[in-house]
C-alpha cells in the first residue's frame, strides 16, 4: 500500500514585520513634523513632539531632539513686504532728516539773533529729539514778580516771532518757569499764576506778526515744578527763572537722533 505522503506547510518567519512596521512609522512621524517646521510654532511642535512621544515608547523617538525652528519669527514676513516695509522706512528716516536741517538752519539764523544783538546771556539755543528749544531768563523779558513784557524787551518778541515764520508751518509751544521762592501777591497766589502768565503774554507779543497762527502756538506755566538747575544759589535760581520756546518738529525726529 501507497504510504501518504504528508504535507508539511512551511512556516514562514514573520519577526521582520515588526521592526519594517516601525520604521514606516517613525518615517511617516518625520515626514509630518518636516511639513509641520513650516507651519507651526515651537509650542504646537512640542505638542506634538509629547503626543508622538506617548505613542512610541521604545527606544527614542525621532522626536526627541528639539527642532530646529526660530521661535521668534513663527510667520516670517514675505521678502515683497520686506521691501515695502524697508522703502517707507527710508522715507521716514530721509523726511527726518530734511526735518533736522531745517530746524538747523533755524537755530542758526536765530544764534546770528543774539550774537549780533549781544543777548547770548540771556538767549540760549538747543536742538532736542522734541524740537528747537528757545530759552530765554526772565530778566530779559520781565521786572521782578511781574508777568508785563517790559516795553524795551518787546523788540526781542518781534524779532523771534519773524525768525518762527516757517515753510512749512510748524507749531510752537511757549512754556513759563520760576524759581522756587515762594509769592503771593494781590495779581499772584502762586508761582504757577506767574508762570502761566509770564508764558501767555510773551505768546501774545509773538501773535501780534501776523505770519504766525493761533492755532499753532499755545502757552503754558509749570511754576517751579521743573527747575533747570539747583535753587540752592542766587545764580541757580536766576536760571529756572525763564519762558521757553519749544519749536515742535513736523515729524519724529528720533530716527535721526
Amino acid at each position: 500500500m501507497a504510504k501518504k505522503k504528508k504535507h508539511h506547510e512551511e512556516h514562514v518567519d514573520e519577526s521582520w514585520l515588526i521592526p519594517y512596521a516601525d520604521m514606516l512609522t517613525l518615517l511617516l512621524a518625520l515626514f509630518i513634523v518636516l511639513f509641520a517646521m513650516s507651519e507651526i510654532d515651537a509650542q504646537k511642535f512640542k505638542q506634538m513632539a509629547s503626543a508622538f512621544r506617548n505613542e512610541f515608547t521604545s527606544g527614542t523617538g525621532v522626536m526627541e531632539e528639539q527642532a530646529p525652528i526660530p521661535t521668534p519669527d513663527s510667520n516670517p514676513i514675505p521678502d515683497a513686504q520686506k521691501e515695502v516695509i524697508s522703502k517707507e522706512e527710508k522715507e521716514r528716516l530721509e523726511e527726518a532728516k530734511k526735518e533736522l536741517e531745517a530746524l538747523e538752519e533755524l537755530e542758526k539764523k536765530i544764534n546770528a539773533y543774539i550774537q549780533s544783538n549781544e543777548l547770548t546771556s540771556s538767549l540760549q539755543t538747543k536742538l532736542t529729539e522734541n524740537g528747537l528749544l528757545i530759552t530765554i531768563l526772565d530778566n530779559a523779558l520781565f521786572d521782578s514778580g511781574s508777568a508785563t513784557v517790559k516795553p524795551g524787551s518787546r523788540e526781542i518778541g518781534k524779532k523771534l516771532s519773524d525768525l518762527l515764520v516757517t515753510t512749512p508751518p510748524r507749531n510752537i509751544v511757549i512754556a513759563g518757569h520760576t524759581d522756587n521762592v515762594p509769592i503771593s501777591t494781590a495779581s499772584f497766589q502762586s508761582n504757577w499764576e506767574l508762570s502761566a502768565l509770564r508764558g501767555i503774554n510773551f505768546m501774545r507779543v509773538l501773535l501780534e506778526n501776523p505770519g504766525l497762527r493761533p492755532n499753532q502756538v499755545s502757552a503754558s506755566g509749570y511754576g517751579e515744578y521743573r527747575p533747570k538747575t539747583d535753587n540752592k544759589t542766587a545764580e541757580g535760581r536766576a536760571k529756572n527763572r525763564r519762558v521757553e520756546v519749544l519749536v515742535l518738529p513736523n515729524v519724529n525726529l528720533q530716527a535721526v537722533q
